[in-house]
């Protein structure tokens, strides 16, 4: 049974394309990897009815304009656009986009900027009293103009009630896909991600969609296979035998295949998707360290701590603390 989502991405001059396209190819294939359940409409929403030039140069077209948006939006996304100084770059802040953002906000059900864009929000109020990214060059300048909003430049992306906001430009994917998640599973984000054949290596400890990913595809398509077997049964038995099986080789010799066509051991790999999984369920969900270790495959709660000491140089507890982003 499908929920439609109506989301509606302002558009304006100068706009940093990426912003614009890639959310909009995130949720174009969640309604593919979905059978069309997802129901994403993505519209366009410009301040007049002509084409757009980007900083790319390329022209968009909006498909409708800020007054013919109406209250009917389920996630209003707020691209940035900059302006190049000799000091480095400035966001910039049009006052008929930030007008248009505070009287169209409380009427979506939810609200998310993309780089730069976190600028718009906090002029049109929508930051103040909460924590907030943008991307890390305009970082200074955000807190500097709007005191009452807690900027971190570390994460990728923070979730504040129902305002998220994003870094710099290529996170525009990352944060598309956890809204995917949020609306239907980390499932359905992951199989995006796959389509995407993205790299999702966050700064700031995050954690990525993409262990399976995170390295070239093999010269044999069933390592990659197995890749994506060890990503969907991490509670099940990973061990080298069990894994060498699989592949019907000796474990001597399927060691040493992992290793040339991965660079790491399989055991390594294994643990490393594990914490992976962890990192996603201390962010987005309450469940305790014993049900998190259940669930990933990890053991046991201090095997759980050793991994995240080893690998993030941090406790769960702490992880959690620093990178939730469930309200």
């Amino acid at each position: 049974m499908s929920t439609s989502h109506r989301v509606v991405i302002a558009v304006f001059p100068d706009v940093d394309l990426l912003d614009v396209t890639g959310p909009a190819e995130v949720f174009a294939l969640a309604n593919r990897e979905s059978g069309g359940r997802a129901d994403y409409r993505v519209r366009l929403a410009g301040p007049d009815a002509e084409p757009v030039a980007t900083s790319a140069g390329v022209r968009l077209l909006a498909d409708l304009t800020f007054a013919e948006v109406g209250a009917s939006v389920d996630t209003l996304l707020v691209p940035g656009a900059v302006d190049l100084h000799p000091d480095g770059p400035v966001a910039r802040v049009e006052e008929r986009v930030v007008e248009w953002v505070r009287d169209t906000a409380p009427y979506a059900r939810r609200i998310a900027s993309v780089c730069v864009g976190a600028h718009v929000l906090a002029a049109a109020g929508l930051l103040d009293g909460r924590r907030a990214t943008t991307h890390w060059s305009t970082a200074a300048q955000l807190a500097a103009e709007h005191p009452r909003v807690r900027v971190d430049a570390d994460p990728i992306f923070v979730r504040s009630g129902r305002v998220w906001t994003g870094a710099g430009i290529s996170t525009c994917m990352d944060l598309a896909l956890a809204l995917v998640a949020e609306d239907h599973g980390e499932d359905l984000a992951l199989a995006v991600a796959r389509q995407l054949v993205v790299y999702l290596r966050r700064q700031g400890g995050q954690s990525q969609f993409s262990v399976p990913l995170s390295v070239p595809a093999a010269a044999r398509r069933e390592l990659d296979e197995l890749r994506v077997f060890i990503a969907e049964h991490l509670a099940e038995d990973l061990s080298a035998p069990v894994l060498a099986g699989r592949m019907c080789l000796s474990e001597r010799h399927f060691a040493r295949v992992f290793r040339q066509e991965t660079g790491s051991s399989p055991a390594a790999y294994v643990e490393a998707a594990r914490v992976e999984a962890a990192r996603r369920l201390l962010e987005t969900t309450d469940r305790s360290p014993a049900q998190i270790t259940a669930d990933t495959g990890l053991g046991s709660v201090e095997t759980l701590h050793r991994a995240f000491r080893k690998q993030l140089n941090t406790t769960p507890a702490a992880y959690r603390r620093r990178f939730r982003t469930t309200s």
